[in-house]
């Protein structure tokens, strides 16, 4: 008996007992519709997170105050003392593996222009944050060093700022005010998205740092002479990320005056270090994944078998009957392992539709992002297929070891 017909009789089979047949695949479906979904909202979930790191980039070092400490008293992050242009200045001249080094000062402060006002975040900035950062300039250009130095009134403005305060509108060498001081519109910003917490990082305009400092900061940043919040470096790919953080750790401590033996009064980032974690949990979740998929199929699995014993048992004289005219036993044992397999595929079938279905709904319903993974979907179909020969191969092994007498006697 060849397959084909083998699973021919196996389909009339099973729309004889259509329902359970149906109650049987339940467990597949289920199996398979769930991996589909957890593995889509995962890749995807894992993609957007990707994206938000890249765009911070994968050889850059944020450089922030950390907590003070005053006898037996904790001030709180940031809280030690700040940083200066004198630190962005040394860390330029002392390092030759730093492509890129620029301060920032942030500020919220309203922005006005003709009858619009929009709240934004204001970021004062050297001239190179921009490419250390990674962000592109779309429209207009960059601020000089001259404007840097000098405190001039220019502004660069995010994508956020132009659809709510310019209507969509070019808003090169417009005019705006912040905190009531002109400031000339010279560059856009391409679209950046949200950052890995959720916040718009396009709602955002940035100044020239001493401009920050002088019209927009108010009085901490006049009360330090200089101040830099944070600082941001890029490293020479070719250069160890690593080996770059302990030394401009060991720079801050001399440059700081930080006891030997006592903590350090500030905080690196290594965002490379974000990159490594993030791989660790997506492995971490991949194996959840796997597990889950794995319980889920079995469990469907244990079903199909324990429903095709059932059938060997009902079928006990057709099986009889088919030894009696001749079928062999390798034709019995082929007919009910075909008929498990038949019923695992239809059911990862189903299960495939209503998982990309399931992934879809979710997708134009919620925010969270979904990623179809196409090898998954293959990957689901071999496993069910593998799951009926497993756990059919015992109720087929069954059906076919019958002594035809007994089988033909059987009521």
């Amino acid at each position: 008996m060849n397959v084909l017909k083998t699973a021919r009789i196996a389909l009339v089979a099973l729309r004889l007992n259509a329902l359970r047949s149906f109650l049987t695949m339940l467990g597949i479906i289920i199996g398979v519709a769930s991996v589909i979904v957890m593995v889509s909202v995962s890749s995807g979930s894992k993609q957007a997170v990707e994206q938000a790191i890249s765009s911070l980039g994968t050889n850059m070092l944020s450089l922030r105050p950390g907590a003070s400490r005053f006898g037996g008293r904790h001030g709180g992050a940031g809280s030690a003392t700040p940083f200066t242009e004198k630190d962005v200045e040394g860390l330029k001249k002392r390092f030759d593996f730093l492509e890129g080094v620029s301060g920032r000062l942030n500020a919220n402060a309203p922005v006005i222009y003709g009858n619009q006002n929009w709240t934004t975040s204001i970021t004062g900035i050297h001239a190179d944050y921009i490419p250390v950062r990674q962000w592109i300039i779309e429209d207009g250009r960059n601020f000089t060093d001259r404007e840097v130095r000098s405190g001039g009134k220019v502004a660069i403005v995010g994508q956020d700022v132009i659809e709510n305060v310019f209507e969509g509108n070019s808003p090169l060498g417009a005019q705006i005010r912040i905190k009531n001081v002109p400031f000339k519109v010279i560059g856009t910003l391409q679209a950046k998205g949200e950052s890995t917490f959720g916040r718009s990082q396009d709602d955002i305009i940035f100044i020239p740092i001493s401009t920050a400092r002088m019209r927009v900061s108010g009085r901490s940043a006049r009360a330090v002479p200089n101040l830099v919040s944070q600082i941001y470096l890029t490293v020479d790919p070719a250069y160890d990320i690593k080996e770059a953080e302990e030394e401009i750790k060991e720079f801050l401590r001399e440059q700081r005056k930080v006891a030997p033996g006592a903590d350090d009064d500030f905080s690196v980032a290594n965002f490379s270090e974000f990159i490594r974690a993030r791989n660790e949990t997506a492995s971490t979740l991949g194996l959840l994944l796997a597990a889950t998929a794995a319980i889920a199929l079995v469990v469907g699995g244990i079903g199909i078998m324990n429903i095709m014993l059932v059938s060997v048992t009902e079928r006990t004289r057709e099986i009889g009957i088919r030894l009696a005219v001749g079928a062999r036993r390798g034709d019995i044992l082929m007919q009910f392992l075909v008929e498990a397999v038949t019923l695992c595929l239809i059911g990862s079938l189903v299960g495939v539709g209503i998982g990309l279905g399931s992934g879809a709904l979710i997708k134009n319903l919620s925010d969270i992002p979904v990623q179809v993974n196409v090898p998954i979907i293959f990957i689901a179909i071999a496993s069910a297929a593998f799951v009926g020969i497993f756990f059919g191969f015992y109720p087929a092994r069954k059906a076919s070891l019958l002594n035809p007498i007994d089988a033909l006697r059987y009521e």
